[in-house]
C-alpha cells in the first residue's frame, strides 16, 4: 500500500459493512455470477480476488455438468474440470490454501438446477476424492437452488453450507448451516440502476439487508442492475455481494475506489463578501489573479460537495468562460495557457513567455513596471514549472530549468515563492541569492526593499502529504509586502496540484487541493473587500483529467468520480471575478482576452501607456 492510499483511507467514508480495520471494500465483495460462462470459469474471478463465484449444476447420467440450462450442456464440462479440478491445483500451488494471502477466502456457490438429494448425494462422492479443497484451504461450499429438503441438512457435513432465503423459517439449529441470504432483486425494486433507486424501494432492501446482518449472514441479490451507478448503491446499503457479470470493469471499480472517493469529515467557514465595490467601475490599483491548475466546472464542484456545499469561489457574482486552446492545438497545456494570461497572446504548447514563432513577448509585469506596480508570483509547485514561469520566462520549452531561471534575473519580478531545488554551489543560483533576499520559507520573509526569492520544498507537497497551510501564509506574507506599494501590485498565486490530482486520477488528491486554493480565495476576497481597489481574479489554464462527477452527498462531505482521461481536456474553465472591475469578466471568451480585461479595468495600455 503506498503512502497516498495509507493517507486516503481514513478520510473515506466507512461502508456499512465494513469492519474498522478493513474500511474499504474490494473484489472479495464481488460475486462472479453464472461464472461458468466467462472465458476462463474460476480462473477469471480467482485471478480478480472475487469472493464468490457460482456455478449451475446439473445431474446428468451420475455426472455433474455446469450449464445455464439443461439444453445447453455440454461434453466435458463438468464441475470437476471447470472448478473442482483447478481448484485443487490453485490450493497445490499457493502451499494449501485458496489465495496466497491465507487470510482471504472463496465461496464457491453450487447453485443445485436438479433434485436436491440427488444432486448433493453425486457432489458429496465427488468430493470425497478432493481433500485438499475440504481441509481449511479457505473455500466455502454454499449450496443455492434446489437445495436438499431442511429435514436432511443436519445429515450433511457441516462444511456445506446452504444460502437462505427471505421469508423462509428455518429451526434455530440450522440457520448456522446458511452461508448468506440471496434474493431477486427484480421481486422488489424496478430500478434500472440509473439515477436513484426509488425511496419506497430502497427501504425495502434496506430491510432485506438488516434481516441479513441481524442475523450475522450476508446477503447478495440476483437479477440486479450490474453498472458502476448500481455497484456504488449496492456499498452504500451494505450489500455484501454485488453479483455482477463484468469481472475486468467490477475489479477496476474497485481498485480505483480509493482514489474516486472523498469524504470531508470537517469544513472551514467561508468568508462573508460585503459587495461593497463589487461590479463597479471605481479606480483600481491591485490584481490578484489566482489560477487553479487543471480546475475545471467538475473540480470545483468537487470542492463545493466535499466543503458541505460551501465554496468561496461560487460567492462571487461574476462569472465566466474562457476557452483554452492554444495556438497550435485544440489541447492546452499550461505553458501556453498560462502565457495566454501573462502575455494576451495564443502561443504553441510548452512555449512559456514566447509567441508561436518562438519571439520574446511583453509581459505583464513588465508592462505594469512602467507604472512602478510590483509583482509577486506565488505557486503550490515548482516555481520553474509552466504557470508561474509564463509570467517572467520566454523559452519554447518549458523544461528549459535553467533557462527559466536565467530570465527571471532579468525580468521585474519583486517577490517569487515556491519549489525550487538547488544546489548551493551552482553558478545560476549563486546569481540568484546575489539578486533576490533568499528564503527557505515565507515566514522567514523580511521586506528589505529587494526582490524575494523564496525555495521552500513544503510547497512541492501535496495536501494529503503534510503541506498544511503554506498556500495562505506565503498568500498573506506576500499581501503584507506588496500592499505597501502605492502604486499597486499584481499578485500570481497558482493551485498547481489541483491538476497532479487530475494527472494522477486521483479524486481525494484534487479535492482536498481545490480546498486549500479556495481558503486561499476567501482571504483574497476579504483582502479587495478591505482595501476597495483590488480585483480579484479566479480561472484556470485548463481542466485535468475529465472529470465526471457520479455521486454525492452534501451532509456528508462525499463526492464520488470518475476520470477519462490521465491528460489535460478542451473543456471552458469558469472565470470569476470579484470587486471593482468584475462586470468585465462575464460571458465567454478567448483566455487572452483576460490579459487584455486586466488592463481594460487598470485603465493601461500594452506597453504601460495610459488608455
Amino acid at each position: 500500500m503506498n503512502n497516498l492510499v495509507r493517507i486516503l483511507i481514513p478520510a473515506l467514508f466507512l461502508l456499512p459493512f465494513c469492519s474498522p480495520a478493513q474500511q474499504l471494500p474490494t473484489t472479495a465483495n464481488a460475486h462472479s455470477h453464472n461464472d461458468y460462462e466467462k472465458s476462463m470459469p474460476f480462473r477469471d474471478a480467482w485471478q480478480a480476488g472475487f469472493g464468490s463465484v457460482e456455478a449451475d449444476v446439473f445431474l446428468q447420467n451420475d455426472e455433474l455438468f455446469v450449464s445455464h440450462t439443461k439444453s445447453g450442456i455440454q461434453p466435458g464440462r463438468t464441475l470437476r474440470s471447470l472448478y473442482l479440478d483447478p481448484i485443487r491445483q490453485t490450493i497445490n500451488t499457493n502451499g494449501g490454501h485458496i489465495y496466497k494471502d491465507s487470510t482471504r477466502s472463496l465461496q464457491l456457490m453450487i447453485d443445485f438446477k436438479t433434485a436436491g438429494a440427488a444432486t448433493m448425494a453425486i457432489l458429496l462422492e465427488q468430493l470425497k476424492s478432493y481433500p485438499e479443497i475440504l481441509s481449511g484451504a479457505g473455500i466455502k461450499i454454499t449450496i443455492s437452488g434446489n437445495k436438499p429438503d431442511l429435514s436432511t441438512w443436519s445429515s450433511i457435513p457441516s462444511w456445506i453450507w446452504f444460502d437462505g432465503d427471505f421469508g423462509k423459517q428455518y429451526p434455530d439449529e440450522l440457520k448456522t448451516r446458511l452461508a448468506m441470504f440471496s434474493a431477486n432483486f427484480a421481486s422488489y425494486s424496478k430500478w434500472n440502476g440509473k439515477g436513484r433507486m426509488p425511496e419506497k424501494e430502497k427501504k425495502v432492501i434496506d430491510s432485506l439487508v438488516n434481516t441479513a446482518h441481524t442475523n450475522n449472514k450476508k446477503v447478495r441479490f440476483w437479477n440486479a442492475p450490474d453498472i458502476l451507478n448500481s455497484w456504488y448503491a449496492y456499498l452504500d446499503q451494505g450489500i455484501d455481494y454485488i453479483n455482477t457479470d463484468h469481472i475486468k470493469e467490477i475489479s477496476v471499480f474497485f481498485e480505483q475506489m480509493a482514489d474516486r472517493v472523498y469524504r470531508n469529515a470537517g469544513s472551514y467557514e467561508l468568508y462573508k463578501p460585503l459587495y461593497r465595490n463589487d461590479g463597479t467601475d471605481k479606480p483600481i490599483r491591485n490584481i490578484i489573479l489566482l489560477i487553479g491548475d487543471g480546475t475545471g466546472l467538475p473540480q470545483w464542484y468537487a470542492g463545493y460537495t466535499a466543503n458541505h456545499a460551501k465554496l468561496n469561489v461560487f460567492n462571487m457574482r461574476y462569472t465566466g468562460l474562457s476557452k483554452t486552446s492554444s495556438y497550435d492545438n485544440y489541447i492546452t497545456d499550461s505553458a501556453p495557457g498560462a502565457t495566454a494570461f501573462s502575455s494576451g497572446k495564443k502561443t504553441n504548447n510548452r512555449a512559456v513567455g514566447v509567441d508561436h514563432t518562438g519571439q520574446k513577448l511583453e509581459l505583464l509585469p513588465q508592462i505594469l513596471k512602467s507604472r512602478s506596480i510590483k509583482t509577486g508570483v506565488l505557486t503550490s509547485g515548482d516555481l520553474r514549472d509552466a504557470t508561474p514561469a509564463a509570467f517572467y520566462a520566454h523559452r519554447s520549452e518549458r523544461s528549459d530549468n535553467p533557462g527559466i531561471i536565467t530570465d527571471l534575473l532579468n525580468e521585474p519580478i519583486d517577490l517569487i515563492m515556491g519549489a525550487c531545488p538547488y544546489s548551493p554551489t551552482d553558478s545560476l543560483f549563486l546569481k540568484v541569492k546575489a539578486q533576490f533576499d533568499f528564503y527557505t520559507s515565507p515566514d522567514d520573509v523580511k521586506d528589505k526593499g529587494r526582490p524575494i526569492f523564496v525555495a521552500d520544498p513544503t510547497a512541492a507537497k501535496h495536501m494529503l502529504d503534510g503541506r498544511g497551510d503554506w498556500s495562505r501564509r506565503a498568500f498573506e506574507k506576500s499581501l503584507s509586502i506588496l500592499s505597501k506599494n502605492k502604486p499597486g501590485f499584481l499578485l500570481m498565486l497558482e493551485g498547481a496540484q489541483v491538476d497532479h490530482g487530475g494527472h494522477a486520477n486521483k479524486l481525494p488528491w484534487a479535492v482536498t487541493e481545490l480546498l486549500d486554493f479556495d481558503q486561499v480565495i476567501g482571504r483574497a476576497m476579504e483582502f479587495a473587500d478591505s482595501n476597495g481597489e483590488t480585483l480579484v481574479i479566479v480561472t484556470a489554464d485548463h481542466e485535468t483529467g475529465g472529470l465526471t462527477l457520479t455521486g454525492g452527498d452534501y451532509q456528508k462531505g462525499l463526492i464520488q468520480g470518475q476520470f477519462s482521461t490521465g491528460d489535460h481536456t478542451a473543456l471552458p474553465v469558469p472565470v470569476f471575478a470579484y470587486g471593482p472591475g468584475s462586470q468585465y469578466f462575464s460571458g465567454v471568451y478567448e483566455n487572452v482576452e483576460i490579459f487584455s480585461k486586466i488592463l481594460r479595468v487598470m485603465k493601461i495600455k500594452s506597453g504601460g501607456k495610459p488608455r
